[in-house]
């Protein structure tokens, strides 16, 4: 049975990643960016992706293209930046950001299309508002009557890096959970150990890294291997920015371990200064290709290589990493052989 699927604000393609890897035929995907469909597309050629901005496709545009196919699921990933902890820095109430509204055109697709399954994933935080609450309403009132959301964390589903994510799914034809957790763990060392150094590689993605000042690659120097981080340098040798107390983030400038997850892997991934993004051993930030396999995509999945490397960097880090959209792509499908054979 042809299982069809849509992937609207598909990014570089880590939903779809995961989606075709549990057997959906992605027909159409819709993205705002064109680094990031240029990326979707060297990996997911057969997919016809729409460079646009989503408020301004028509459902008659999307009925065209789909020429009659029946959607089965249709899965998103809105941008609610303005939700997110980083953005609010711990503020109760969300960032005013025009992107927060783009959950009601995800609720849009799903009214015109019908879909029998629907699948979607934000951060935690938008649990909490009422824009959310709104849309679990009208997609109720749509026909969604099974509709299970919580949060959860991608490194109970065997992606090697520390990511809380909202989830939520639903279904026309009955009861249907949030996939459970796989009980699979990956470290870093699973993931990244075996590459070899970045003068040493053929592969592109992972000659990209940050050059630092002597100074900086000093300071990275000195911190120590498989977790240092900043607290660990002397005080003479911290940025003065890093010297007041209860100032900014602990984990800059700080090393992976090895034995342990990843830290969530940002649109910040490529520079040191965002989060804890050395290498746990290698006195270098973790290459690109290192921040792909700690998303979990695959060795050979393709990146434009000739962009920005802080362009490069939010493609990686915005996308949905592969391995936990296919176990909740997997759910889905057993979901669905379950009651259409």
């Amino acid at each position: 049975m042809e299982l069809y699927s849509i992937d609207i604000f598909s990014g570089c393609g880590g939903l779809t990643e995961g989606m075709h890897k549990a057997g959906f035929n992605t027909k159409l995907a819709f993205e705002i960016d064109e680094n990031a469909s240029r990326a979707y597309l060297m990996n997911h050629s057969k997919t016809q992706v729409i460079t646009k901005d989503i408020r301004d496709v028509t459902v008659k545009e999307v009925l065209k293209k789909l020429n009659g196919k029946t959607v089965h699921l249709l899965a998103g990933c809105p941008p609610c930046q303005g939700f997110s902890v980083m953005r609010r820095l711990n503020r109760p109430v969300p960032i005013e950001d025009e992107r927060n509204s783009l959950i009601l055109d995800y609720v849009r697709f799903v009214k015109a299309l019908r879909p029998y399954t629907i699948m979607m994933e934000n951060v935690p935080a938008l649990m909490e508002y009422d824009l959310f609450l709104k849309a679990v309403r009208t997609l109720k009132r749509l026909g969604y009557h099974w509709i299970d959301y919580k949060v959860v964390n991608v490194k109970d589903y065997g992606v090697p890096q520390d990511r809380k994510r909202l989830v939520l799914v639903g279904s026309r034809l009955g009861e249907i959970k949030v996939a459970p957790p796989t009980g699979k763990k990956k470290t870093v060392k699973n993931t990244i150990l075996e590459l070899p150094l970045p003068k040493d590689s053929n592969d592109p993605l992972h000659k990209i890294f940050p050059v630092h000042t002597p100074e900086v690659l000093n300071r990275i120097r000195m911190t120590p291997k498989n977790g240092g981080g900043k607290k660990d340098l002397p005080k003479e040798f911290l940025l003065e920015c890093h010297r007041k107390p209860n100032i900014g983030f602990n984990d800059v400038y700080g090393r992976l371990r090895w034995d342990d997850y990843s830290t969530t892997i940002t649109g910040g991934c490529l520079n040191p200064s965002k989060g804890r993004f050395l290498h746990p051993e290698q006195n270098r930030c973790i290459s690109a290709r290192e921040a792909a396999l700690l998303q979990s995509f695959p060795m050979d999945y393709k990146f434009p290589t000739n962009i920005p490397k802080a362009n490069l960097a939010l493609l990686i880090g915005n996308a949905l990493p592969p391995k936990f959209s296919y176990y909740q792509s997997l759910n889905i499908k057993n979901h669905l052989l379950k009651y259409l054979g």
